[in-house]
């Protein structure tokens, strides 16, 4: 029998139980709680992949099968401990080179929440990587080796994680028993990295003192720190708000796809479903479909369990409209008083993800936001993001893999969009070469010309 813990309690699923029966038994234990959202971030081998490691050994949210395929391979690669590290390097090359190059995503719960963890790479080469896993987070997990204190690494994981709006910071002095669990260190770092912080708008940053390794402060607290009194690692991230990160301010609906059963029973039922990205939808809100600029009421929220007296972020549900009116995918049910702007202009600072080719002023590339596609062209590189001393350069003409950019951008029909800072939802984008489909950039929303 393989025993799978969350927390201080058990999900038992039966080997020997139909697959079915164990499907549901985890589905069930993952439907409980809300769900955090969580990007490691910092230096390399400041312990980022370990502390994950810990967090999912100690919660006893690891199979049996996993721990003794990590065992195994500590052995084999001559180790004196088991390397929890590899929990999440699952690469070949990660596990033979010791580094985390890709996103690495694990899925875990307890009583009181879901945790989708992301650990991204540390290395300057993969910038990339690490702005994809820190995209959706809530919280960026950031780590600190004591010895080393903060790094210029980690300054940069910090300022992305602030450019991509993350909002609560946990900062993970790490290796806290290479240094004798001295008080002094800790507050020192605590106090720079705060400092730092401050300087880029980051205002909740909670600090907690840990050994990944040997799991202090981690899922438990540690008798190691008497100093400390805060919470552990994991407790941390069960008790921390998440109501207030979602703007509930600004009605935002991008239309997913209309539904039409076209049977005879429901031949005039028309539906438009898709996921609320911000605001509360309830019915008799007078509502304007974008960017027709139609205005209507709406009727009802509907999903496969029946109506809903309301909608939030980030329900999937049915929006039914009181009028007959023309909408398709890519359009946006709104706020009549507070629409998002309707522009073909707009700032944006982008990420470039691809090695194939340079991005240059004039370049000509598809856009994807929200659930409108469009194309658009670079008209400009305003300055270019130098992640070594974070500070700009404003005689950049390109940017090439990995490098951050602040672009003036403009598209062939207008988007439906929103500062990033106000709204992640309708403030992100990502840029697509036609001629391959593939991605080459993510970008955020700073402007827009109205």
């Amino acid at each position: 029998m393989t025993t799978t813990h969350y927390s201080k309690r058990t999900t038992v699923v039966s080997d020997d139980a139909p697959e079915s029966r164990q499907i549901a038994d985890l589905t069930h234990a993952f439907a409980e709680g809300d769900l955090l959202r969580l990007a490691t971030a910092g230096s390399v081998d400041d312990g980022k992949s370990t502390l994950i490691g810990r967090l999912l050994f100690d919660s006893k949210a690891t199979f049996d099968d996993q721990i003794e395929a990590v065992e195994r391979t500590s052995k084999q690669r001559g180790d004196e401990y088991v390397d929890l590290a590899l929990l999440t390097d699952g690469l070949r090359a990660e596990r033979e080179q010791g580094i985390t190059i890709d996103v690495a995503y694990r899925y875990f719960a307890t009583p009181k929440r879901r945790f989708i963890l992301a650990d991204t790479p540390g290395h300057v080469q993969y910038t990339r990587n690490m702005v994809t896993g820190a995209s959706t987070a809530n919280l960026a997990l950031v780590l600190v080796d004591a010895r080393n204190g903060v790094l210029e690494q980690t300054r940069r994981h910090a300022y992305i994680s602030a450019l991509l709006g993350i909002p609560h910071f946990a900062l993970c002095v790490n290796k806290m028993d290479l240094v004798e669990w001295d008080q002094a260190i800790f507050d020192a770092i605590t106090s720079e990295f705060r400092a730092f912080a401050a300087k880029l708008g980051i205002e909740d940053v909670s600090a907690i003192p840990v050994s990944a390794l040997l799991g202090d402060n981690v899922v438990d607290r540690s008798k190691n720190t008497p100093w400390y009194d805060g919470p552990s690692v994991l407790e941390y991230l069960e008790t921390i708000e998440l109501a207030s990160d979602h703007n509930l301010r600004d009605g935002r609906f991008p239309v997913q796809y209309v539904v039409r059963p076209m049977s005879h029973e429901h031949h005039d039922y028309r539906g438009y479903a898709g996921a609320v990205a911000s605001g509360v939808f309830k019915p008799g809100d007078r509502v304007v479909v974008l960017p027709a600029g139609i205005e209507t009421t709406l009727a009802s929220i509907e999903t496969r369990d029946g109506a809903l007296d309301e909608a939030f972020p980030p329900m999937s549900v049915t929006l039914r409209l009181a009028d007959d009116i023309d909408v398709s995918r890519g359009d946006m049910i709104s706020d009549v008083d507070n629409p998002p702007l309707a522009t073909r202009d707009f700032e944006a600072m982008v990420c470039w993800m691809t090695k194939d080719y340079t991005l240059t002023p004039g370049a000509r590339l598809g856009i994807k936001h929200t659930t409108r596609s469009a194309r658009v062209v670079v008209e400009e590189i305003e300055s270019r993001l130098d992640v070594n001393t974070l500070e700009l350069d404003t005689d950049a003409d390109s940017l090439v893999l990995n490098e951050i950019g602040r672009l003036r951008l403009r598209t062939n029909t207008p988007l439906l969009i929103d500062p990033y800072k106000t709204n992640r939802a309708t403030g992100s984008f990502i840029l697509i070469d036609e001629a391959s489909n593939h991605t080459v950039a993510g970008g955020v929303i700073l402007a827009a010309d109205g």
